[in-house]
């Protein structure tokens, strides 16, 4: 199953909305694991019989080293499956600065950033959303942000359901960019060594297709969020946090 640009990341918010019971870092150290939740068939976020198995699983691990207890798996499918899970955290969660401030889930502090930019062919003379115009078409995915912003730019673009048949589309030289994210452009081009895209900087001038992610946690006492925001800084001082997307092929920015 190919992976969509947010996986379940974006979707956490809906995922959570319906109350859930919270459980403490006391319980967690209690019953000696944490659970994270996880599309299973979704590299490079997750994967339940591949390996590696991806980044979201390699950092749930790390995290829970951190706190002294074992990481456990909570496979979803759907969003929707997540309230009738026994999972605690959820991995690459968007951190909205306008999203309200109670909305199903606590965020840690962000460990990166990221959003939607411009994948093009090497050789590319576009640089920037802004050398986008009525004779470069784009890949967008279906019912996007980007896809909203760019057609206001009267770019013209097409339309598909997931990101990596849209990089192949431009490494192809069927289409003259794709916006996606670093996420999978990366881990495309680790995979595709012969056919490399190029990936553009992050258009911080564009404020919906920036964002910074951090670690998304079930209503919880202020101890858990306390000693996620403390695991954090200790893996990305030590570098783990790089280290472990580096081995999918993407190159963290640090967040603003």
């Amino acid at each position: 199953m190919k992976a969509t640009a947010c996986c379940l990341a974006a979707l956490a918010a809906i995922g959570f909305a319906i109350p859930a019971p919270a459980r403490t870092l006391k319980a967690i150290q209690d019953r000696s694991s944490i659970s994270l939740c996880a599309h299973p068939n979704s590299l490079p976020f997750a994967s339940r019989t591949e390996q590696p198995p991806g980044f979201q699983v390699e950092l749930g691990r790390a995290l829970a080293q951190q706190l002294g207890v074992s990481l456990t798996m909570e496979w979803v499918l759907i969003s929707y499956q997540i309230p009738r899970t026994d999972c605690d955290i959820i991995l690459d969660t968007i951190a909205a600065e306008d999203a309200p401030p109670d909305f199903g889930i606590r965020l840690s502090k962000p460990y990166y950033r990221s959003g939607v930019t411009l994948a093009v062919p090497a050789g590319s003379a576009i640089r920037s959303f802004e050398d986008l115009n009525r004779q470069t078409r784009v890949a967008v995915q279906t019912g996007s942000l980007a896809a909203r912003s760019i057609d206001q730019r009267h770019v013209p673009i097409s339309v598909f359901g997931f990101e990596d048949e849209m990089l192949t589309a431009v490494a192809a030289h069927e289409v003259e960019a794709a916006a996606v994210t670093p996420l999978t452009a990366g881990y495309y081009n680790l995979q595709h060594p012969d056919q490399k895209v190029t990936l553009l900087p992050l258009d911080e001038a564009d404020r919906d297709l920036v964002w910074n992610v951090a670690v998304g946690m079930r209503r919880s006492d202020d101890a858990l969020r306390s000693a996620i925001d403390q695991a954090i800084d200790r893996l990305r001082t030590n570098g783990e946090i790089a280290r472990i997307y580096q081995h999918y092929g993407v190159t963290l920015q640090p967040p603003r």
